[in-house]
């Protein structure tokens, strides 16, 4: 806790006042009985302020988020500093509507939840801060969450899976494989070696210029892909699957984010434009980038079914892959995964699209 504080007073510290005027603006009565302990998460890793009230049996009571997508999007990216100041300018507001919505008094809750790692530290210490001023003015439990935990384990929600089952994890900022043999008992088997493909189909679209795109103009850079791949041919271009000979469950996007770069640039020579326009083929390079990524996570994560059931670490029928984070919510993503669980006989379970971002429910 003494690391916790110590990041918590280098970000962000709300006032006492603050909170204390913030605890005041509820006018439920304190001290009702409930019958399960109920949970308050808070998540701020990255560009989401979320927040949501959970009780023991996983009946969400009450949930808010405020996205930063929008802002995010004029300047090419997330930029921390930016993305601090949002979650600072809303987060007392999300935790307020979050719980008003569920109709429990800060004074009822059994504990208070907050994403602590990974993620970007300026986006952290906002959450950290705001919920141990809470945690302080209302003597409540303070329960640290690992963000990718939280993201593995929220099918659990949503659908009866037992331990243990195969996690993937694809998103803008993490991409992983590990078994989960309990709530806090994870195998990792694969990680990206350099960054997610998330992130990698965001430079892609920033490198294509699709916000100039008229049917992309509102799109982060993964939705942008992915809408555009509909109408383009994937195998126009021929580009080979990263790690296509490594004997691992290990991922890599940079190689292929820099082979589309060369594409790119071959093909703004061809057609005689400069970068910043928008290339006729950009459909063409979308789908075959889409396809590419789709079949590379498709690979290693056949490995690691391959390695869990060798050892036993699954079983040999109706074994369960769950696939979570923004990624996982890519259509064509899935429809190859489903491909692969039907091959190996196992079941694929995705948490509905709101829960596979950030969200606060996950947490609590």
């Amino acid at each position: 806790m003494l690391i916790l504080n110590k990041t918590a007073g280098v970000f962000f510290k709300p006032s006492k006042r603050k909170v204390y005027e913030f605890l005041r603006s509820f006018n439920f009565h304190p001290g009702t009985q409930f019958l399960h302990k109920i949970v308050l998460g808070i998540e701020t890793s990255c560009d989401d302020t979320a927040a949501a009230v959970v009780d023991e049996t996983g009946n969400v009571l009450g949930e808010a988020i405020h996205s930063q997508t929008e802002v995010h999007l004029k300047t090419g990216g997330i930029v921390p500093a930016v993305a601090q100041q949002l979650h600072r300018d809303n987060i007392q507001r999300i935790v307020q509507e979050a719980l008003s919505a569920s109709r429990i008094s800060p004074s009822d809750l059994s504990a208070i939840a907050t994403t602590i790692k990974p993620g970007l530290a300026l986006s952290l210490g906002v959450g950290l801060s705001f919920s141990l001023q809470l945690v302080g003015q209302l003597k409540k439990p303070f329960i640290p969450i690992h963000h990718m935990e939280a993201h593995a384990l929220t099918i659990r929600l949503t659908n009866k899976v037992e331990f243990p089952f195969l996690v993937l994890l694809i998103s803008g900022g993490h991409c992983l494989l590990a078994l989960v043999q309990g709530v806090s008992d994870f195998l990792l088997l694969g990680k990206s070696l350099d960054i997610a493909p998330g992130d990698m189909l965001d430079k892609v679209a920033r490198r294509l210029s699709l916000i100039k795109h008229p049917e992309c103009s509102t799109m982060s850079g993964g939705k942008a892909i992915e809408h555009l791949a509909k109408q383009g041919n994937r195998f126009h271009f021929d580009i080979k699957p990263p790690l296509h000979h490594a004997k691992n469950c290990d991922f890599s996007f940079t190689g292929l984010q820099q082979v589309t770069n060369k594409r790119i640039m071959k093909k703004e020579k061809e057609e005689g434009i400069e970068e910043g326009q928008v290339l006729s083929s950009a459909a063409d390079i979308a789908a075959t980038v889409q396809h590419t990524m789709a079949c590379h996570i498709v690979k290693r994560t056949h490995r690691a079914i391959l390695f869990c059931k060798q050892r036993d670490l699954l079983p040999q029928n109706n074994a369960v892959l769950v696939a979570s984070g923004g990624v996982a919510s890519n259509f064509y993503v899935r429809r190859a995964l489903e491909i692969l669980t039907n091959a190996t006989q196992c079941t694929l379970l995705c948490p509905p699209p709101r829960l596979c971002t950030d969200n606060g429910i996950m947490i609590a």
